[in-house]
């Protein structure tokens, strides 16, 4: 028998901010895979583009909800409407994520830091919470297993001068996950971390094109290019596959090599 483990096929993904970059990147293997997918995102306009597009690319069925995961009621609500309209959800990946910078340490303010929290950590806690609350209950009536994945950032581990409240909610939605992933095991569910390094989405638009950043910063990336948001398609489709069932608690540094040269 061939070893097929990254069919999808069944198996039902929600991806929060996946109707562009990163998250729309991960979203589009996983359709391609055959999963049923999940799209979580603030604008309207943007997830129906994004589901239009997914839904030509496999067999499982593709929806959208309008959510910001900032708003606590809101995550609680659209996770119950998502399980209630795929009957489950196997595999999670908290993406959602906002990035605001200062002059300097010493100039950022605290909507700074607040706004920050709001989106990278408030919303991936709640996210990961309810979901992990419904694998749990599934794992209780004899249907255990799924994968929880959140997207962290290399200015967790290395030093982000100027957006030290950015690294502090990545370097915190890398310890829940560990966090999760021990408490977690015994119902078969596994947490990962993704930490990407310079990928050109909106995210990073004012760097891209710059002379000075195109000049000092990527050429230190030993893939010599910006990373796109397709090349987190692999990482996310054996996170939500079988073949990752007995990996948890790690990091996945995808940067085409930056974080070691």
């Amino acid at each position: 028998m061939a070893y097929a483990p990254f069919d999808l096929t069944g198996k039902v993904a929600l991806v929060t901010g996946g109707n562009r970059g990163i998250g729309y990147g991960m979203a589009e293997a996983l359709a391609a895979s055959n999963a049923h997918v999940a799209i979580w995102g603030r604008k309207d306009a943007a997830n129906k583009e994004a589901a239009d597009k997914l839904s030509k690319l496999g067999v499982g069925d593709v929806k959208t909800w309008s959510v910001d995961v900032a708003d606590e009621k809101a995550v609680v609500d659209a996770m119950n409407d998502t399980v209630s309209a795929f009957g489950r959800i196997d595999t999670c990946i908290a993406n959602a994520g906002v990035g605001f910078g200062a002059k300097s340490f010493a100039e950022m303010d605290t909507d700074t830091w607040r706004k920050n929290m709001a989106v990278n950590l408030d919303g991936a806690f709640w996210t990961l919470r309810e979901v992990v609350k419904h694998i749990t209950e599934r794992a209780k009536n004899g249907d255990p297993g799924g994968s929880v994945v959140g997207v962290a950032s290399l200015a967790a581990i290395e030093g982000a001068g100027k957006n030290q409240a950015y690294a502090a909610t990545k370097g915190g939605l890398i310890s829940m996950l560990k966090a999760i992933a021990v408490e977690t095991a015994r119902y078969g569910i596994r947490a990962n971390a993704i930490l990407p390094g310079w990928i050109a989405t909106d995210m990073t638009e004012a760097a891209q094109g710059n002379d000075a950043f195109e000049t000092k910063v990527i050429p230190r990336v030993p893939a010599r290019r910006w990373g796109e948001p397709k090349d987190f398609g692999g990482v996310a489709v054996y996170l939500a596959s079988d073949a990752s069932s007995y990996h948890s608690g790690d990091t996945f540094v995808v940067d085409g090599g930056y974080s070691i040269f």
